[in-house]
């Protein structure tokens, strides 16, 4: 579970997989699209293949990377609890803002 978590720690990977959340992506592809080298983007890509989050796939020459999700729930299972906290205070202080200004819920 730490290596999900150092995965997604740095935003690097984290747009990487924002970037393969809807299709594959060869490598090349991915790295133009961020402003740091091919070996950087590769390094990234094989911290995110060690935690398992992404799966590669040889064709020819070139290498594909796609999102495998399931590691991810991890992170969600994680963050649930949290979740619930924040909705409560999200609530209350909307509440709070609806009194103060004498608005009222329908």
């Amino acid at each position: 579970m730490n290596t999900v978590f150092r995965a997604v720690a740095d935003p690097t990977r984290r747009a990487i997989l924002d970037c393969l959340a809807n299709k594959e992506e060869s490598v090349l592809k991915l790295a133009a699209s961020f402003d740091i080298t091919l070996p950087a983007v590769s390094q990234h890509l094989r911290v995110l293949q060690d935690a398992h989050l992404v799966t590669r796939r040889r064709d020819g020459r070139k290498i594909f990377y796609r999102l495998n999700p399931e590691p991810l729930s991890q992170v969600a299972l994680w963050i649930h609890p949290y979740e619930r906290f924040w909705r409560k205070r999200l609530h209350a202080l909307g509440e709070h803002l609806r009194r103060k200004h004498g608005e009222h819920r329908p």
